[in-house]
């Protein structure tokens, strides 16, 4: 990843998003904070170079590793989240799924409503770095994972809300069809999109 993000900064390559699934792991982004690590010998911890502190990755949710050339596009950080917290949201309103941003909380948040309850779940992620203008890391969304494995983090530092899933709302969406509302959804916000051959 980091290699083609410096190739695309070079004008030797262009522009690509990773869609992939991970083994269950925890990464640490560069504000993690030690004590957010409940359960450091569950799985494999790697620190990454991202934004953001701790966070899950596993089997049932969407990683997209987004390298995108800024410089073509605005040098204007706030707006590229703003437009990956769009991209979110848009890809979920394919499944009648509301997805909302809270100030002061990065990633996109659904409101839960039940018999006297009323809270807010985390059901994607977002931690990205820059280097010479190129972006790569990327956002997380919650299809079918485990929840129970967020259980050995405080993920993103957020102990007062919970996370939860496409599933876990009650929509039996497979990945598949994930994939066609965030490949729809990113052509709206980012342009025209053609496949490209999988890394080696």
């Amino acid at each position: 990843m980091e290699a083609r993000a410096a190739a695309i900064a070079d004008g030797t390559a262009g522009e690509l998003i990773w869609l992939l699934e991970h083994p269950p792991l925890y990464t640490a982004g560069v504000s993690a904070k030690a004590g957010d690590l409940i359960q450091p010998d569950r799985f494999p911890v790697f620190e990454s170079g991202r934004g953001g502190q701790f966070t899950y990755h596993g089997p049932g949710q969407r990683v997209a590793y987004v390298m995108l050339d800024l410089t073509q596009r605005g040098r204007d950080v706030r707006a590229f989240v703003a437009a990956l917290e769009a991209w979110i949201i848009d890809a979920l309103a394919a499944f009648n799924v509301t997805g909302e941003i809270r100030e002061g909380r990065v990633g996109v948040w659904v409101e839960r409503k039940g018999a006297g309850w009323d809270r807010e779940d985390k059901i994607a992620a977002i931690g990205v770095k820059l280097r010479r203008w190129v972006s790569f890391h990327g956002i997380s969304l919650n299809v079918e994972p485990d929840l129970s494995h967020f259980s050995g983090i405080v993920p993103c530092g957020q102990t007062e809300h919970g996370v939860t899933s496409l599933v876990d709302l009650g929509l039996p969406v497979a990945m598949d069809e994930a994939d066609g509302a965030l490949r729809a959804s990113f052509a709206k916000i980012f342009g025209p999109v053609k496949d490209a051959e999988a890394p080696v």
